[in-house]
């Protein structure tokens, strides 16, 4: 599994360790490094801090590099909704605009690199050949638990199409993780070892992700989780729901380590997932539901069937006899509740959701207000029931976080296009720049260019917008100005 092998000299230790932490700026906002950081940092750390900052500059600015357009030559650079055309403007924008994520991006190569020459130092005290092979400690460098790939080529690791067919998995895993950061760096060394794309939240209540890539890579994944110390008590092969895709469902990684690893805006600390409803397999969920639509009179009966989705997901697909919320994200999830606890009082209820980790939490929350008679909840979620019911009470397409956007399982459709009412569930983005809406638009009607999600943005489509426009172009969209605002999430 891991590789043995470490640099034995600090230089090749930096190396290495500045190698395999190329974060993902977008998700990983760690610490940021400040005159109390940096007095911290032993001598030797300091030494490097310039280093490690050139180092980090260097990253962010090849994060933005695009394909230039075959009739120029040269590399080009995308940030901001701008373009450029060569290094010295790209570094001035970067230096000017983003130098916040330069120094959070700094903080992280230190911070490890400091445990790993920590780990490295105590290790050559101790012996290093008598490691427990089976002891994962945070102070270790991320490099020594990298799966060996040697017997797959890289054609094999980097294709998700043609031949050998390309996966999505999708996993959570709620356990007590002592140092979430380390994790962010091995589970990012990790997908870039296996050239995998997709996100992954880490916290210290666990970790959720969905990855995308070749099977091989996959596979290998899922190895390398199932046999890490962290989690080989908590995770089994069951828990890896699947489908067909790869990495190009993803358009990047990100790895971040967050308060929560699903947002329901609430401490873990208040809510935990220790406190969950009752897990009901696939199976048992069925006969539930088979049993609550067989009543003559639901409303009356003492069993609630709740999808604890968004309403853009239940739209395209729910269970029959389903309560779904009108939220827009899950971190509306308590409101409604605590606005609706007549609802549930004094019933059973039947949670769902697209893999169960939002239940997890949902069903806590929901058991912590003490109006329920039993809270239960589907394991594994929506998508183990339609492995094992794929013509089952479940009717409509499953919506998914990435790029292909839902899932068929049957051929049911229950959800019509937004201009002409025609049965229709394939969802597409907004045509209007700016606007990342999602709309149902049928064949036809996009042939009559019906493209947009509301009248305001169907007016502004093909409306070039730049500079300040362009950032204040959402809040005069129909769909978004109905919508109430949250505050933006904050990492951990």
């Amino acid at each position: 599994m891991p590789s043995s092998t470490s640099p034995d000299k600090e230089d090749g230790l930096e190396t290495c360790v500045l190698k395999v932490f190329d974060l993902d700026l977008k998700e990983s906002n760690l610490i940021n490094p400040s005159s109390s950081l940096k007095a911290e940092l032993d001598g030797s750390t300091k030494k490097k801090y310039s280093f490690a900052k050139k180092k980090a500059f260097a990253l962010f600015v090849k994060t933005k590099q695009v394909p230039a357009p075959s009739e120029f030559k040269g590399k080009r650079w995308r940030c901001c909704q701008h373009l450029f055309a060569d290094l010295t403007s790209i570094h001035r924008h970067v230096a000017t605009q983003h130098a916040e994520d330069v120094y959070q991006q700094t903080a992280s190569i230190l911070k490890q690199l400091t445990a790993a020459l920590s780990a490295s130092q105590s290790l050559t005290a101790t012996d290093k050949r008598s490691f427990p092979k089976d002891c994962l400690a945070p102070s270790q460098e991320v490099s020594s638990w990298l799966p060996d790939v040697s017997h797959a080529s890289l054609q094999e690791l980097k294709s998700d199409q043609g031949d050998e067919e390309g996966e999505v998995l999708l996993y959570y895993c709620y356990c007590d993780l002592e140092d979430p950061h380390w994790v962010c760096a091995w589970q990012t060394a990790l997908c870039r070892h296996l050239h995998l794309t997709g996100k992954i939240r880490i916290a210290t209540e666990g970790i959720n992700g969905t990855v995308g890539g070749s099977r091989v890579a996959t596979r290998l994944y899922v190895d390398v989780m199932l046999s890490c110390p962290l989690f080989k008590e908590y995770l089994s092969e069951d828990d890896f729901k699947s489908s067909r895709g790869g990495s190009h469902c993803f358009s990047e990684l990100r790895v971040g380590v967050f308060e929560e690893i699903v947002p329901m805006g609430i401490s873990p600390s208040q809510v935990s997932y220790k406190n969950p409803g009752i897990h009901l397999s696939p199976a048992e969920f069925h006969k539930e539901i088979e049993k609550l639509l067989s009543q003559s009179n639901q409303e009356q009966g003492d069993t609630i069937l709740l999808d604890c989705r968004n309403f853009y997901e239940s739209k395209i697909g729910r269970f029959q006899g389903c309560l779904a919320p009108d939220i827009r994200k899950f971190s509306y999830f308590p409101s409604y509740v605590d606005k609706n606890l007549d609802i549930f009082r004094q019933k059973r209820v039947l949670m769902y959701c697209t893999g169960g980790i939002r239940c997890e939490r949902g069903s806590a929350y929901l058991r912590a207000k003490g109006v329920c008679k039993e809270v239960f909840q589907l394991k594994g979620g929506i998508h183990k029931y339609l492995e094992e019911f794929p013509d089952g009470f479940y009717k409509g397409k499953l919506f998914v976080f990435d790029e292909r956007f839902a899932l068929a399982y049957n051929s049911s459709v229950v959800s019509e296009c937004s201009y002409c009412g025609a049965p229709w569930d394939q969802y597409k983005l907004c045509s209007t720049p700016q606007c990342r809406q999602l709309v149902l638009t049928c064949s036809a009607c996009q042939g009559q260019g019906f493209t947009a999600c509301c009248v305001v943005c169907q007016d502004k489509a093909g409306k070039p917008t730049s500079g300040p426009a362009q950032d204040s172009f959402k809040e005069e969209c129909e769909c978004t100005a109905r919508r109430p605002r949250i505050p933006q999430e904050q990492h951990a």
